[in-house]
């Protein structure tokens, strides 16, 4: 399962190194270190908490806008639901929830897993998914 520093923990839930420090060091999100002593976020519970997050009313800073020229929405998978022949991904980018309706031959070919950074790019009413 992929981990994150806390930088790129920050960057994904769209607040500061120092905001993310802060909330792992009261315990809000679980931490473990790596053989080098920097401090990682398991995918899978940095998925848990920005759905948390997204949740909570009013955020220890300004949200921030994910929205490129291109309508890229830089976050993490937080759900799949495979089907036989479809499938569903929720990408939770900062303050954004986006679902995105796609074919299981997709998923499986980005190799996607709850707890994975990805990029939805949204293109009318279209929801595209980017594996990063």
């Amino acid at each position: 399962m992929q981990s994150y520093t806390i930088g790129q923990a920050a960057r994904l839930l769209g607040v500061s190194p120092d905001t993310a420090r802060r909330w792992a060091d009261a315990g809000r999100v679980a931490t473990h270190r790596d053989e080098s002593g920097r401090r990682l976020i398991d995918g899978r519970d940095l998925a848990a908490f920005s759905v948390e997050l997204a949740k909570t009313p009013g955020s220890e800073e300004e949200t921030v806008s994910y929205t490129s020229a291109r309508n890229a929405f830089p976050g993490i998978v937080t759900a799949i639901k495979l089907g036989d022949v479809a499938a569903q991904v929720e990408i939770q980018a900062g303050p954004h929830r986006l679902v995105s309706l796609l074919t299981r031959e997709a998923v499986e070919e980005l190799g996607l897993e709850v707890g994975m950074e990805a990029t939805a790019r949204v293109k009318s009413t279209n929801v595209h998914i980017d594996r990063t």
